[in-house]
């Protein structure tokens, strides 16, 4: 690779997210613990992943599972130790491997110790680490900031007769990062994990670090703006212009920034759930964050061919073309194979094209745990839900369980060898059938394929580092060139369930100039005369002439 070298590890990686309670047990308790994923390195190494992310390991009331943090400095019990950290941490080290841990900086638990003193008084040293604020007259909160759950983002406490401001839940207060003392404390935490050695962070919530000092009310979303998923949830009626995506938001990335640059070759992404047209005031070098991810592919279920272009085109171009994370599931969001197939019972050809069409786009991408087994999300039922989103929706929502259901190991084991107990969410006979056991034994698996598209993706450094120029197409064939130096690929997708014709330019200089289609891919596309047919849920890599 030209300039390998000078490139830094994480520009182009592939990350494989670890959501621990759901990955592998070892004590039989039915939730997952640090020592069971060092056991399961070796699978993980052979995916030819570069790092892992966790999802938080802390100490937690598990009212979010780990993302409402009792203590940012310590392992939660049924987790392990930090002792069983470091373990994991030489382990993954050893493998050829980075590990990042998940921060929470933007809130903690009510439990935690710095909350726990901040409410007892106006005036004790804590008193404005969290948002605090008188009520209304009437005794109503102090503005209409709304949760991303639903309902006021405020909550009374007694003690100190005032409002507590939590963008999610009320066990969820939000750290005040006009504070210094507590932004100092926050920075301390990343230390130190960054002494224990760890590579870097994923920033949850990064995007609404600050709020506006002054409280000001959200403006609503305009009527002839609302689309159905606006009104499928109230805080989305409202434009979070205020409580989050905030341009003093930067100090805060800066921050960060600076703590990881006293330390050699580490990461910091964020993910920024809202106003992504913000990423490029706090992305990019040389002092803000590394790279990070919107919820763009995220929520999307067309796999439209503009979705891609508009986001690399529009938002990333045009807000200083920083570096991007591309990711299509995660903890918090229904799983690809379900949100574009519409169903429960898999896809492994969907599987398939989502996994080539990841593996060719622009940036570090994050892979989570499941999608390169093919996972569809799980049908929860009522008696089953673990996430506070479904408690609250449930049937009309069944909130993020689905995609968080345990990984299935060995399909006639009882529990699919993740546990010895009864596991926390449930593993369907779906997910049984795809076990890594199974896919392991049978040729052409998802399982199989997703090692085999990571390999492609390393064997051609375009795909790595490459910029991404978009070719003229229609209908539902997303084409594009991914191209470093004298090295190109020309990548064609075709989502549809049906053939489609690529035209164009480009398409005739495929088929005149003769060029070579690569070993991966998906489906059926060839050159029939001087045309490129693309066979439904297709891909394909050509050589650029």
């Amino acid at each position: 690779m030209s300039g390998a070298d000078e490139t830094p590890w994480w520009k182009g990686a592939v990350v494989y997210q670890i959501y621990p309670r759901s990955y592998a047990d070892t004590t039989g308790s039915g939730v997952g613990d640090l020592e069971g994923i060092k056991r399961k390195l070796d699978y993980v190494a052979s995916l030819g992943v570069d790092a892992i992310w966790l999802s938080p390991i802390y100490p937690s009331p598990n009212k979010d599972f780990g993302y409402d943090v009792a203590d940012y400095c310590d392992v939660a019990p049924d987790m392990g130790t930090l002792e069983g950290f470091d373990a994991l941490l030489a382990a993954t080290h050893a493998r050829g491997m980075k590990l990042i841990l998940d921060q929470v900086l933007a809130h903690s638990s009510d439990q935690h110790a710095w909350f726990q003193e901040s409410l007892l008084s106006k005036d004790n040293e804590k008193a404005n680490w969290y948002v605090w604020a008188d009520a209304k007259e009437d005794g109503t909160p102090p503005n209409n900031w709304m949760s991303a759950f639903g309902g006021p983002a405020w909550s009374w406490h007694p003690v100190r007769r005032q409002y507590y401001h939590h963008k999610f839940l009320r066990q969820q207060p939000k750290l005040n990062f006009h504070e210094p003392e507590a932004v100092k404390a926050l920075m301390n935490v990343l230390r130190f994990w960054l002494d224990r050695g760890v590579d870097g962070f994923r920033l949850d919530v990064a995007h609404a670090y600050f709020h506006d000092a002054a409280l000001t009310d959200n403006p609503p979303v305009p009527m002839d703006e609302r689309t159905g998923l606006n009104w499928s949830h109230a805080p989305r009626l409202q434009q979070h212009v205020h409580d989050s995506g905030l341009p003093e938001n930067q100090i805060a990335m800066r921050a960060v920034r600076s703590v990881l640059d006293e330390y050699d070759d580490r990461l910091a992404f964020g993910e920024f759930a809202e106003t992504p047209e913000m990423i490029g005031t706090y992305v990019g070098e040389p002092d803000l964050l590394h790279t990070a991810y919107t919820f763009d592919f995220l929520e999307d279920r067309s796999l439209a061919p503009d979705v891609f272009q508009n986001y690399y085109q529009e938002t990333l171009m045009k807000n200083g073309d920083p570096w991007p994370c591309v990711t299509f599931s995660n903890h918090d969001l229904t799983r690809p194979v379900t949100r574009w197939g519409g169903g429960r019972d898999g896809d492994d050809a969907l599987a398939k094209f989502g996994l080539a069409l990841l593996l060719a786009l622009r940036g570090t991408v994050l892979l989570y745990q499941g999608e390169e087994l093919g996972l569809p999300d799980v049908d929860i039922e009522r008696d089953q839900i673990q996430d506070p989103v479904g408690e609250l929706y449930f049937p009309f929502g069944k909130g993020r369980d689905g995609c968080r259901t345990p990984m299935p190991w060995i399909s006639r084991a009882p529990h699919a060898a993740f546990s010895s107990g009864e596991p926390w969410l449930p593993i369907p006979d779906a997910h049984a059938e795809r076990a890594v056991d199974a896919q392991e034994a049978m040729s052409e698996t998802v399982l199989k394929f997703a090692r085999e598209a990571i390999r492609f993706r390393k064997e051609h450094a375009c795909l790595v580092t490459g910029d991404i120029q978009f070719l003229e197409s229609s209908g539902p064939i997303l084409a594009f060139k991914r191209v470093l130096g004298e090295g190109a690929l020309t990548c064609l997708f075709n989502a549809s369930e049906d053939a489609s014709v690529w035209h164009g330019s480009a398409a005739s200089e495929i088929v005149l100039k003769g060029a070579e289609k690569l070993d991966l891919g998906t489906g059926d596309v060839s050159i029939v005369g001087t045309e490129v047919i693309c066979g439904p849920r297709s891909a394909a890599f050509f050589c650029a002439p």
